[in-house]
């Protein structure tokens, strides 16, 4: 990628992806925090699979992950459905069906750094006594499935259980008006929503309100009577949605100040920096209420916010250069292929090595401040 192009929104779908690989700014290597996250949510998890209702053990059970990224943070959550399902058909005294787990992101996800996490008994080809044989006793077979969730990715009636965590803040697009500098929303001297102005704002607010909607259409054709789905992304508190919180923070401030150091020290163009825009919403309750409600597939059993924390996992809290390098490298692992492709892996470095510095003159405030919290849904099929 060379420094002069510019991401469009048809590019935005074939590059998206959290960062790739094993190395240090990897996402494998820097979702801790999400794991953390997650882990914390089992319980409402699980009460949302409480409510599907068990099918015919001869027909087997599909469970899906949208928004899978490339760690392992996907498969523990399978594992968790799995094992929750198997223990639901066992009390009910029913022998546990088969199950088939979906890993689905967009098409520019590390997907070969994912399979190779998968033990051999979660892949296709091993019978279901080999499964059960297998020393982790993982039961599924499993498979990879390019896409965008904002479309139709299944057959009609197909799957169990949809999941999703800390994906639905990504937009399908950046809105278009926003990058357009005769528009009054043009996001000019930022990157991200965070501290705009209220009518580019409002524009990032429509554009997520059309997505989920794209999102809910879809689901509920592909998803199966009595199925339920779990869905979990950024979310915010405040009402005011140019303030978006811990998403805000992240986005907002050290990585917002690098752009500016860059364009001040004549390595990057002001228009070069304005731009480029984080594709990220996060939502308020009453965002995701209005949705789903006005879509009416769906009823909703569960709608809440959830503290999740920091989003930073340090060893040394009084370290500020590790707290530097973490905030670094976890903008790193959701954005580097983004800014990469907008001004070339050479100026990548340089602006991610700008965060770092920032960030570890801050090291005690990003520590007590930066804070996420997540929508929480667990939504099934109206009556």
């Amino acid at each position: 990628m060379g420094d002069n192009v510019v991401v469009s929104n048809m590019e935005l779908e074939k590059l998206l992806s959290m960062k790739g690989g094993k190395g240090e700014g990897s996402y494998a290597n820097n979702s801790q925090a999400q794991a953390i996250h997650a882990k914390s949510m089992h319980h409402l998890l699980k009460e949302a699979l409480d409510e599907v209702q068990l099918q015919d053990p001869n027909i087997p059970f599909v469970v899906v992950d949208l928004g899978c990224s490339c760690g392992s943070n996907t498969i523990n959550v399978v594992d968790v459905i799995v094992n929750h399902i198997i223990k639901r058909y066992e009390a009910s005294g029913l022998e546990p069906p088969e199950f088939s787990a979906f890993f689905s992101d967009l098409p520019g996800n590390d997907f070969n750094t994912l399979f190779q996490l998968l033990p051999p008994s979660a892949n296709y080809g091993v019978s279901m006594e080999e499964c059960l044989a297998a020393s982790n006793h993982r039961a599924y077979f499993a498979a990879g499935v390019p896409g965008s969730f904002y479309r139709r990715l299944f057959p009609a009636r197909f799957i169990d259980v949809f999941h999703s965590t800390f994906s639905l803040h990504w937009l399908s697009q950046v809105p278009e008006c926003v990058m357009d500098m005769k528009s009054s929303a043009y996001n000019k001297g930022r990157v991200c929503i965070h501290g705009a102005s209220e009518i580019t704002a409002n524009a990032y607010r429509k554009q997520f309100r059309e997505d989920l909607a794209g999102f809910l259409r879809s689901r509920s054709v592909e998803l199966k009577r009595g199925g339920s789905m779990f869905l979990v992304c950024l979310g915010r508190t405040s009402v005011d949605p140019t303030d978006q919180g811990g998403a805000g923070l992240l986005f907002g401030t050290h990585f917002q100040d690098a752009w500016d150091d860059l364009v001040q020290e004549g390595l990057i163009t002001s228009e070069k920096r304005d731009s480029f825009n984080i594709p990220v919403y996060a939502p308020s309750l009453q965002d995701v209420k209005e949705v789903v409600e006005s879509d009416g597939s769906f009823a909703i059993n569960k709608l809440e916010v959830f503290k999740g924390g920091s989003p930073l996992v340090v060893n040394k809290p009084g370290d500020d250069k590790e707290v530097g390098k973490a905030l670094a490298n976890t903008c790193r692992s959701v954005s580097g292929v983004l800014v990469e492709a907008h001004i070339g892996v050479k100026l990548s470095e340089e602006l991610f090595l700008r965060v770092e510095r920032r960030a570890a003159s801050h090291g005690k405030e990003l520590l007590e401040k930066l804070q996420f919290f997540h929508i929480v849904a667990s939504l099934s099929f109206a009556l």
